[in-house]
């Protein structure tokens, strides 16, 4: 073989290697959570989900790491959020909200960023922005919740849209809210390490439901916590809710029952978003079957 083949067939393959890396993401938007595994007990992200539209998202704020997401890009919403849960040491903070600037460019910043105006295209069209939200009959509604999280910088960092899905009000700041702070009451009086959450949405089956025509609604909001470590001395009634437990709430006043029941003795203001507790098993069955793939969201069930 000439020496001028040699070179041509060499600068082909070079060409192609480039072609090939300059495709890959690169940073904190990535193939898996390789960067951010010290949000998921044992270090292992949950199983089952594993469809190609899914994007994990190493959330990153101010040069660190502060939680995980799975970001679903035709749905532009996450299909949930992982984190440790921390008492918060001061109060929600008054923060602009973010973007996550990987989805629309690979080679981006990693770092999520304020949304300002005027906005990319590429920004509008890879994920959720503020206008989708305004006339929407929607809150944002945090999977990660600000105040799960100890330090300024965590609670700031939850503020992005890619850990936000479009809640009711009256679920969101109603029962919803008191299963946060449910949670948030079992780690203070029993967990004696870390608690390792996972907080997702579930959208509306057979067809997904849109606001603005591009943001997914959920038909229901899910959680499962992980506290491997715990008090002995636990009462019986307590002790059901350890190591694993679990919850779904509802979304819509209109869902049928067969997943959440209506409390008809409930409040008119917050009939219809109740939330029903549950074993670990219970809401992986339940994502299972509507999500189908089998779900495993903790590592040997947190033991």
């Amino acid at each position: 073989m000439s020496q001028r083949k040699m070179l041509q067939l060499s600068t082909g393959a070079l060409l192609l290697l480039l072609s090939w890396f300059g495709g890959l993401v690169l940073g904190e938007v990535s193939r898996d959570f390789s960067k951010c595994l010290e949000f998921f007990y044992d270090r292992s992200p949950p199983q089952g989900f594993n469809a190609e539209v899914y994007q994990p998202i190493c959330q990153r704020y101010k040069n660190q790491y502060h939680f995980a997401s799975l970001y679903h890009r035709v749905h532009r919403t996450p299909l949930y959020s992982a984190y440790t849960l921390g008492p918060a040491d001061g109060k929600r903070p008054n923060i602009s909200w973010m973007y996550e600037p990987q989805l629309a460019f690979s080679r981006a910043s990693s770092e999520m960023t304020p949304f300002h105006t005027p906005l990319d295209q590429n920004v509008i069209e890879s994920q959720a922005v503020l206008q989708d939200y305004k006339e929407s009959n929607y809150t944002k509604g945090h999977l990660n919740p600000s105040m799960h999280q100890k330090t300024k910088e965590n609670r700031e960092a939850t503020f992005t849209l890619t850990n936000i899905v479009p809640q009711i009000a009256a679920s969101n700041s109603g029962p919803w809210n008191r299963l946060e702070k449910e949670v948030m009451r079992k780690f203070n009086m029993f967990c004696e390490g870390p608690m390792y959450v996972i907080t997702g949405a579930l959208p509306y089956e057979p067809e997904a439901r849109w606001i603005n025509n591009r943001v997914s609604v959920p038909e229901y909001m899910w959680s499962a916590y992980c506290c491997p470590t715990y008090k002995s001395k636990i009462s019986e009634s307590e002790r059901k809710s350890f190591p694993t437990y679990a919850a779904v709430g509802r979304n819509d006043q209109d869902s049928g029952e067969e997943i959440v029941p209506v409390n008809v003795k409930a409040r008119i203001s917050v009939r219809g978003y109740d939330v029903k507790r549950m074993t670990l098993e219970a809401l992986e069955d339940i994502l299972g079957k509507r999500l189908g793939m089998p779900i495993s969201l903790f590592a040997g069930q947190c033991h």
